[in-house]
């Protein structure tokens, strides 16, 4: 009886061993029958996590003009210009530049720069920041300008980022297949308030701020043609 106890025994153990030692992927499918299940799958079917190849990265970036451009960089606290070569970061709000010496892309943030002039296509533009510059609508976050006219009426051009994200998936997307940063501006004008207030680049626009003016707006905008908007505002301000 003993031996046959043992005998028995033997049997379940090594029967549970052998259950064990046995791989799944011996009793699944033969290679042939695995490549053909794989080929069988679609692209994004949930049987399998496939590559989405219609994403086509990002356009843009968050610098304003994509490229460095010659320039002169005034820090704050210094009364001299440094003549480098940089751009304008809009997100992070940092002044872009090649240093010197180890030949690196480096960054100053926006409240270490009093101003920077920067020349593109042969003509100057200076960018300042608004640490200091009360808004009519509060700024989340210190930005950079660019200076179109000062005196009484001071005219800025504030450069914006947006980020519109990739919308390609599901029925009803707009099958946009990149994300995109682009570029937008917004113009203020100093206004008697001591305040810089969002102004659009139209004639309406102007006869809201300046209603007393109303009759110096009209005979400006009329009496020119111009090339585009932001002149048509300048050469209006130049007249009060």
């Amino acid at each position: 009886m003993k031996k046959i106890a043992l005998f028995i025994t033997f049997c379940l153990f090594f029967n549970i061993l052998n259950s064990q030692s046995t791989s799944i992927y011996q009793n699944g499918l033969t290679a042939q029958q695995n490549l053909n299940a794989i080929g069988n799958l679609a692209p994004y079917s949930s049987g399998g996590v496939g590559f989405d190849t219609r994403y086509e990265g990002i356009k843009g970036s968050t610098r304003l003009f994509e490229k460095l451009l010659p320039s002169f960089l005034k820090i704050k606290g210094q009364d001299y210009y440094l003549q480098l070569e940089t751009d304008i970061d809009l997100v992070q709000n940092s002044v872009l530049f090649i240093h010197p010496k180890t030949g690196k892309l480096v960054s100053i943030p926006s409240d270490m720069v009093s101003e920077v002039v920067i020349t593109k296509d042969g003509k100057e533009m200076i960018f300042r920041t608004t640490n200091d510059k009360h808004f009519e609508k509060e700024l989340k976050d210190q930005k950079f300008y660019q200076v179109l006219k000062e005196g009484k009426f001071p005219f800025i051009k504030m450069p914006v980022k947006t980020f519109t994200e990739a919308e390609y998936k599901g029925a009803y997307s707009a099958d946009r297949r990149y994300d995109e940063w682009e570029t937008k501006f917004r113009y203020y004008i100093f206004y008697t308030d001591s305040a810089f207030h969002q102004v659009q680049l139209n004639k309406k626009s102007l006869v809201r701020f300046f209603p007393e003016k109303k009759e110096i707006i009209n005979n400006t905008i009329e009496s020119k043609t111009f090339e585009n908007n932001e002149d048509m505002v300048l050469s209006v301000l130049e007249k009060f």
